[in-house]
């Protein structure tokens, strides 16, 4: 099942960075920083000296925070091509949330750019080893090279404790993904590519690091905003990706016009018709993708432009799949039942985290149309998936449980048209007849938790349903109908 092709040889990511940037055409461009593809290597060169005198053994992942920025990149390709592959962590995430993984990591030390040093001073006293403040990079002519199946760089998705688990990206897998995802987009050295998804996430770094691979000229901007959206459209990028709810946004605000624009690749969530239509309108031209994978590895499928164009054509149903499966992938279902839904499992030498067999399990659960088209059914485990990012209930709720005022607490997610999915708590109070409320609960959860984990929706119960064994029965977590005038802490 799926489309599987005769697999691609492909150097290393380092060789294919390389051999994209000596030139001395413009390779970044970040507010009033401006460097050729020779200067980014050479900037590689100096962060690779720079890593080299901090202890480390040969491939140890360095755990960074870092957003981006064109001293990241240089860090990047600098670590992917000296043996110490960098590790950047999510810097708008809690100091207990960044210890917690730094801690998991085992690692000696923690990398910072300066902006983020006190963050990383935090982090630091909490795990007990010395934070390093990145400096200046100096330019260094020293060449950058790598063995394919040494590490390029981690990246962490959340695990099933809530703990955010490494993601090993090596040499050889990561250039498989960017000739695979390089292609859907059609990335080149003429292209420009801009983006604001965070560094730390697959869909910053990951497609930074397509983009990186192919000379592309790249900018980024450090979150999403109208204004930072109108500044990609002045500087004129070609390649952009977003998730369906940031369109939106634009959409509504009157600014999502952007004509130079060629490719837009999204993901997260379904995008919606007339969504889609007045996309078109507002982008002539746009070549729109839905990739969908996850940190583990990307593309799994891929609704193309074509699929787009005849959605609007009057094929609307085409939007709620993910497409057929992308170049190079074998796609099967595993445990399928009488409706066809089972496991998505995925082959391909893209895919990072994969079994003795190259089976990428993704935990998604869904069916395969006849004409080969994918529709996901949810997940074979709990996790919420709000706009692009992974939420576990398990570490929402352990918070909230530390709070006074709550006696048990559980967290699903809900239905959400611009997210795909949104968190919502269902709380047992201490006292039943004086809940807390629910702004402060949301400060509190907020003051421990990254935004996008903190519930939206607050639900006041009696009790929780539990089965015989005292687990929680999320499928019994029902949102009850709303009544004008109902309280609920939205």
């Amino acid at each position: 099942m799926g489309g599987a092709q005769k697999a691609v040889a492909a150097p290393t990511w380092t060789a294919m960075v390389n051999r994209a940037y000596d030139h001395a055409r413009p390779a970044v461009r970040f507010r009033d920083v401006g460097w050729t593809g020779r200067e980014l290597l050479d900037r590689a060169g100096g962060a690779a000296d720079l890593l080299d005198t901090l202890g480390l053994a040969p491939g140890e992942p360095v755990p960074a925070l870092i957003a981006t920025s064109a001293d990241a990149l240089a860090l990047v390709i600098g670590g992917a091509g000296s043996g110490h592959p960098l590790a950047p962590l999510g810097v708008r995430a809690t100091p207990y949330e960044v210890a917690a993984v730094v801690k998991a990591s085992g690692s000696q030390l923690l990398l910072a750019q300066p902006e983020f040093a006190e963050l990383g001073e935090h982090v630091a006293q909490l795990v007990g080893c010395p934070a390093v403040v990145v400096p200046e990079l100096r330019p260094s002519g020293r060449a950058l090279t790598a063995e394919p199946d040494a590490l390029a760089a981690v990246l962490h998705t959340s695990g099933t404790t809530g703990i955010p688990k490494p993601v090993p990206m090596t040499q050889r897998r990561l250039a498989a993904r960017a000739h695979v995802n390089g292609r859907l987009c059609a990335l080149g050295p003429d292209s420009f590519y801009g983006g604001s998804a965070p560094f730390h996430h697959i869909a910053g770094l990951g497609n930074i690091a397509v983009a990186l691979a192919a000379g592309a000229l790249i900018t980024g901007l450090p979150r999403f905003t109208v204004e930072g959206w109108a500044l990609l459209r002045e500087l004129g990028t070609t390649h952009t990706s977003m998730v369906p709810a940031m369109l939106e946004t634009l959409l509504a605000a009157g600014q999502a016009r952007h004509e130079r624009l060629r490719v837009l690749q999204y993901g997260g969530a379904p995008i919606r018709p007339g969504t889609l239509r007045r996309t078109y309108e507002a982008m002539p031209g746009v070549r729109m993708l839905n990739m969908f994978g996850q940190t583990e590895g990307s593309p799994i499928s891929v609704l193309t432009p074509e699929d787009h164009r005849e959605a609007v054509a009057g094929h609307a149903a085409l939007l709620r799949s993910v497409g057929r499966a992308a170049p190079g992938v074998e796609l099967r279902v595993r445990d399928a039942g009488p409706d066809g839904v089972g496991e998505i499992h995925a082959r391909a030498d893209h895919l990072f985290r994969v079994d003795a067999e190259g089976w990428l399990h993704s935990g998604d659960l869904g069916r395969v149309s006849e004409d080969g088209y994918l529709y996901l059914s949810g997940r074979r485990t709990d996790m919420i998936i709000r706009g692009g990012e992974n939420v576990h209930p398990l570490e929402v709720e352990t918070v909230l449980a530390s709070h006074p005022g709550i006696a048990d607490v559980a967290v699903a997610g809900a239905p959400d048209d611009r997210l795909g999915q949104t968190v919502v708590a269902f709380v047992v109070p201490s006292d039943l007849d004086d809940p807390p409320e629910p702004a402060a609960l949301r400060t509190y959860a907020r003051d421990r938790l990254s935004g996008f984990k903190v519930p939206v929706r607050w639900w006041f119960v009696d009790e929780l349903p539990r089965n015989a064994n005292g687990k929680v029965m999320r499928r019994g977590l029902r949102e009850p109908p709303v009544n004008k005038g109902d309280s609920y802490g939205t």
